[in-house]
């Protein structure tokens, strides 16, 4: 894990995210000397909900506070709860009709602190009440006197509360919705590495091949480390066993009937990225459908509750069902609660799920496509062995360079080239495999299918220009079909070639001396129209070698001030093409 910061002191830090995070709505106010985040248009005849804790959770719990959600937050220093006179203050930042109710996490110096200020209030003539959630199952009840830790499973209940006291709930009915929630909650979250907090020289680690499971969001250390380090599917299982497991005695803390509905929540911890994530969300959901019967009736996914930096995540899994039948609000009456709009951060990692569609039916297949017709009269066919060993000569060299290209866009590029080059092979050849592609020796067919790979395999840069370039060339072959009859094969192919080249410059500036793909390209086209084959290919081997010397002009590797006098990898599109070109004429011999 990184230890660099922006903010390398922490000091003043919490003050100054506080006033940013405040920023993006206009009805919030900060009280900077008690780090009080709170609403000015909430509504005093409805409950007031106040949460809070150590900072480093962000959004939680500042990030919260709107409209049918917080009425105000509290921060203490990073991961730190705190003072009683801080969450004094929020209380009195939103005083309410009907009453107020202190949501937080199981944790001593929370408990204590937001405990005394709950004290404190009823004694100054408040109507205040108070809830702890403690949700993460990996804390098993043997020698366990201070109940289970809390992790993101708390931010549910908040949202079930804030939409509650919205629908102008009494404090009892939201006291008690909130109460219910939070014990049909089960949490355990895994990491990967722990976070780095700023100011501080030393951190937890863990060794490359190790993932901790049951972790707390403030580098606690976890239930227990696996390794070597589990697939995303094994880990996934043990998550969704450790929460789902009536049968452990330890763990079983929440039961699920058939039929009984089901929020998820996934959080991420500060590190993960928003692709795996989504990954993960959908490993979750197939096996909770393919093992234990759930499908989610809500879910959220997304930064939570974070622990600063951390590569980690936390999965809470809630009973509606159960927790209706221990409040006075219906399970659709709970769901409405969790849907009901806020203005808060929430909104970006839950969208609108009022109406719900089943996953399978969100998942759609295109439309399949004709099966192309290729005119005998405009197909150019050679040998069919012939042309089977060239493909596949050019495949295997694209293959093999690889690593190389791969490498070296890497250096200066976004390091897809190689991937997409070796993917575009691949499929060639499973279709020369499967398809008997070559049997009839049709160049159109190739090219087709060539163009087929390219648009539905091959992303990036170097898959457009070889779209526009396959295409092109097909047509013209097509067209001028003739030519190989009155000029030779080699004529038109160079007239294609050239053609396809022209087309290509209508849709980017790139030139010989450029440092692309065109360095390969050009040259070879011109030396096919002067000299056939061999010229050709010896004047796309000189192009790509050029590049080696040759300050890059457009792409991505124009962005990363490359000093060509220290020398340079050749530019990996140019040699790619190169070495298909050369694959191709040694299939020839």
């Amino acid at each position: 894990m990184s230890k660099r910061h922006l903010f390398e002191s922490p000091d003043g830090l919490v003050t100054k995210a506080l006033r940013g995070i405040v920023a993006y709505n206009p009805s919030l106010s900060l009280d900077e000397t008690n780090r009080v985040v709170y609403d000015t248009a909430y509504n005093k005849s409805n409950v007031s909900i106040i949460s809070g804790g150590g900072s480093g959770h962000e959004p939680a719990w500042s990030g919260y506070v709107g409209q049918n959600l917080l009425a105000a937050s509290v921060a203490g220093d990073v991961f730190a709860s705190p003072s009683t006179k801080q969450i004094l203050a929020a209380i009195d930042a939103v005083p309410s009709e009907k009453g107020t109710i202190l949501v937080i996490t199981n944790y001593t110096g929370d408990c204590l602190h937001f405990g005394l200020a709950n004290e404190k209030a009823i004694a100054n003539g408040h109507k205040c009440k108070m809830i702890i959630c403690g949700d993460d199952v990996s804390v098993g009840r043997k020698g366990n006197l201070v109940g289970r830790r809390g992790l993101a499973g708390q931010l549910g209940v908040l949202k079930v509360m804030g939409g509650a006291a919205g629908a102008g709930g009494s404090l009892d009915q939201v006291y008690d919705l909130g109460v219910a929630f939070s014990q049909q909650i089960v949490s355990i979250a895994a990491t990967l590495d722990h976070c780095h907090v700023p100011g501080r020289a030393e951190h937890g680690t863990l060794a490359s091949d190790e993932v901790e499971i049951g972790t707390g969001p403030h580098n606690e250390p976890g239930y227990r480390k696996l390794s070597p380090v589990p697939s995303p599917q094994d880990l996934v299982k043990q998550i969704l066993t450790y929460c789902l497991d009536e049968k452990d005695p330890e763990r079983g803390y929440v039961g699920f009937k058939e039929g009984d509905e089901a929020i998820l929540l996934v959080s991420n911890f500060g590190g993960m990225s928003h692709l795996e994530m989504g990954a993960l969300l959908d490993e979750l959901l197939e096996q909770l459908a393919a093992n234990w019967k759930l499908e989610p009736v809500r879910l959220s996914c997304g930064f939570l509750e974070t622990s600063l930096n951390a590569p980690a995540f936390s999965v809470s899994l809630i009973n509606v069902t159960a927790a209706a039948a221990n409040c006075s609000y219906s399970a659709d009456e709970i769901k409405s609660f969790f849907d009901a709009k806020t203005n808060t951060h929430w909104e970006s990692m839950t969208g609108s799920q009022a109406v719900r569609r089943s996953r399978q039916e969100q998942f759609v297949q295109p439309p399949e496509e004709p099966r192309k017709v290729i005119d005998s009269a405009k197909d150019l066919r050679i040998n069919p062995a012939t042309l089977d060993k060239m493909l596949r000569a050019a495949c295997d060299a694209l293959v093999a360079a690889e690593p190389d290209l791969t490498r070296w866009d890497t250096v200066m590029g976004d390091g897809d080239c190689g991937e997409t080059l070796k993917t575009g092979a691949n499929c060639l050849v499973a279709a020369l495999d499967s398809k008997q592609l070559a049997a009839n020796g049709s160049v159109i067919a190739v090219l087709h299918e060539l163009e087929e790979i390219v648009e539905g395999k091959m992303g990036g840069t170097l898959g457009g220009i070889l779209g526009i370039f396959f295409v092109s060339m097909r047509t013209t072959l097509e067209e001028n079909l003739a030519l190989a009859k009155s000029g030779g094969l080699e004529q038109l192919w160079a007239k294609a070639v050239a053609i396809a080249l022209d087309n290509l410059r209508r849709y980017t500036p790139a030139k010989v001396g450029d440092r692309t793909v065109m360095d390969t390209l050009i040259p070879f086209a011109e030396g096919l129209r002067s000299g056939g084959l061999k010229e050709g290919v010896e004047a796309a081997i000189r192009g790509a070698e050029l590049t080696k010397t040759l300050k890059p002009r457009l792409g991505r590797a124009t962005y990363v001030g490359a000093d060509s006098s220290r020398g340079l990898p050749p530019d990996p599109g140019a040699w790619g093409a190169m070495v298909a070109i050369k694959g191709l004429q040694s299939g020839l011999s």
